[in-house]
């Protein structure tokens, strides 16, 4: 019997294309992972001036690979504005779309 080819789970990211992009809704903030807290924690560089301890739901705990220096999205806590839930991962071609449209302002250095 032939093997069928195995699916790629994962997409092929070309930064050439136009991409859409998704943007923050309600009281959802963009910001970049400053640094790993370990345990599904993380503290996040808000585009609000914050820096918020941001955790990952169980939902999205397994599947989602996190580092420094990626952008998300952001949904702080209605009783402390000092913490978060994560949202949305952006792609490695997305975030040039978001410095295009002025959402995403970082310095030189980063991305």
């Amino acid at each position: 019997m032939a093997k069928l080819p195995k699916k790629n789970k994962f997409k092929n990211f070309d930064t050439d294309k136009v991409t859409r992009v998704r943007l923050p809704r309600g009281n959802e903030v963009i910001g970049i992972v400053a640094q790993r807290l370990g345990g599904s924690r993380m503290f996040v560089s808000c585009m609000d001036g914050k820096t918020r301890n941001c955790r990952v739901p169980g939902a999205k705990r397994r599947g989602l690979w996190l580092r420094e220096g990626d952008a998300l999205i952001v949904k702080p806590w209605e009783f402390d504005d000092d913490k978060a839930d994560l949202e949305y991962k952006y792609f490695p071609n997305e975030v040039p779309r978001l410095k295009a449209l002025g959402k995403l302002v970082t310095s030189s250095e980063e991305f």
